[in-house]
């Protein structure tokens, strides 16, 4: 036997070894990143201390504050005005208007069809066990649950949480009302009711969410898989009611009660990452799905900006957005570039590996280089304002465009003759109309209105109501 075949043989020996070793224990998915994604559900911008508030608001929140130190914070991460649709935007990469999912519904056939993507199948199929806890309300029937939708298992509510006020609520009839239960699922399985989701459960929902996701995460760390744990908390949308544990305790009411527990709820899910030691190998995302609440006394602030959910102005938009990586994000990082939800599939795409959907349009831009530092800009200057199946106008570099304005939720839409043109660094508050000094930006932004309508040509939106199965127009 010469030198080279005894080299050769060696080597296809230690490849053949290599790749029994990886069939056996997992190895090629172990450089994979964990993905934790906590979402709260309508916290405006400016409650948390990192962001102006904390003490202001009642309650300091250190948790996330470290969090926010140890990663990157952004100031100008932006959402839908509505749950379901920023839900959608999140799940699929696409503006709602592609999906159907523009508005908050009752009573009716509604969310993602069975051919839309989301971003869990898109994890599973990239090898991941994927794992949620909390609101989904982007679908309510077999077959748009989130076991339907691509994770493994779920524990949580279909659609929102005011719904746990119903059975309390005046002339209550069980015979004809919605009676919502919390309920939970394996992948594919119809959800079974666990209990009935009322006041009670509505204070202590989030705690089960924790001990819940927690479990989901030692499960698959002992079991050497990557994981993707979706965490969409219910706090503090309507009514903002605190766990037991919390009531009381910062003497400035149930909303800074509800605040303190949903930096201590953060505070559980990073505790456990470390107690794994899987702090170096776990992306950990946390943000806000909606503007603050604007009915007393539940209401909450966006702090500098304007409005609240349910309308296009900068506080329904801009939401608190917090990201950490180790070695690759760099700790303290602070931007004010446009981000937006859709673009968390493309960017997660690249973190785990999978491929975004090629046979539809995507909305989102891939964040990742932003994010590590290798740009320093955004890969995304402004986007198209929707609320409803509506234009409400259009967001670019700092400058604001409205088409149509809407006081607050309970207001009637204002359709204006004229745009209105705001700068947000010079007015936050949208306040000040500057269309007369800048008119320049008005062919810019409609060009965008303009080729953004085209792309509703080259693929027709889904239709609110639309049931499955559901295959676009001429495929």
């Amino acid at each position: 036997m010469n030198k080279v075949t005894l080299k050769f043989l060696l080597i296809a020996s230690l490849l053949a070894f290599s790749s029994l070793g990886s069939l056996a224990f997992g190895a090629e998915d172990a450089g994979k990143p964990n993905v934790i994604v906590m979402m709260v559900d309508n916290l405006g911008w400016g409650e948390l201390g990192v962001y102006g508030g904390g003490e202001l608001r009642g309650a300091p929140t250190p948790r996330l504050d470290a969090l926010a130190a140890e990663g990157m914070r952004l100031q100008n991460f932006n959402v839908e005005p509505q749950c379901t649709p920023t839900r959608s935007a999140f799940m699929t990469g696409r503006r709602p208007i592609r999906s159907g999912t523009t508005k908050v519904v009752w009573g009716m056939l509604y969310g993602l069809t069975n051919w839309e993507v989301t971003i869990a199948e898109l994890m599973s199929d990239a090898g991941y066990a994927t794992g949620m806890f909390g609101k989904w309300h982007i679908g309510d029937i077999p077959g748009r649950f989130p076991t339907d939708q691509g994770f493994d298992e779920w524990y949580g509510v279909a659609n929102t949480t005011d719904e746990s006020e119903y059975r309390s609520q005046f002339q209550f009839d069980p015979e004809v009302g919605t009676k919502p239960f919390i309920v939970e699922a394996r992948k594919g399985e119809v959800p079974r009711d666990v209990k009935a989701y009322d006041i009670k459960a509505r204070r202590e929902i989030d705690a089960e969410l924790n001990k819940r996701a927690i479990d989901f995460m030692e499960r698959n760390v002992r079991e050497e898989k990557p994981f993707f744990a979706f965490i969409p908390y219910t706090q503090p949308h309507l009514p903002t009611l605190p766990h037991p544990d919390f009531d009381g305790t910062t003497g400035n009411g149930h909303y800074a009660d509800v605040l303190a527990e949903i930096d201590y709820r953060a505070g559980q899910i990073l505790d456990a990452v470390d107690k794994l030691k899987i702090r170096d190998n776990t992306v950990v995302i946390w943000f806000s799905d909606n503007g603050p609440e604007y009915f007393y006394p539940w209401h909450g602030t966006a702090g500098p900006w304007r409005g609240n959910y349910f309308t296009a102005w900068e506080g329904s938009m801009r939401a608190p957005f917090l990201i950490r990586w180790p070695g690759k994000i760099a700790a303290d990082s602070v931007s004010n570039e446009i981000v937006h939800a859709v673009d968390l599939l493309p960017t997660l795409g690249k973190i785990a590996g999978y491929d975004v959907p090629n046979d539809r349009i995507i909305d989102g831009v891939d964040q990742l280089d932003f994010f590590t530092g290798e740009k320093k800009k955004s890969n995304r200057e402004g986007f198209i304002i929707y609320n409803n199946d509506d234009i409400y106008g259009y967001k670019w570099r700092n400058w604001k465009m409205h088409l149509v304005e809407l006081e607050n939720m309970n207001s009637e839409p204002m359709k204006l003759n004229v745009p209105r043109i705001y700068n947000l660094i010079k007015d936050p508050k949208e306040e000040y109309n500057m269309a007369a000094e800048a008119t320049w930006v008005l062919p810019v932004m409609f060009k965008k209105i303009v080729g953004f309508q085209e792309t509703l040509v080259e693929e027709p939106p889904i239709q609110l109501g639309t049931p499955d199965p559901y295959e676009p127009p001429g495929r």
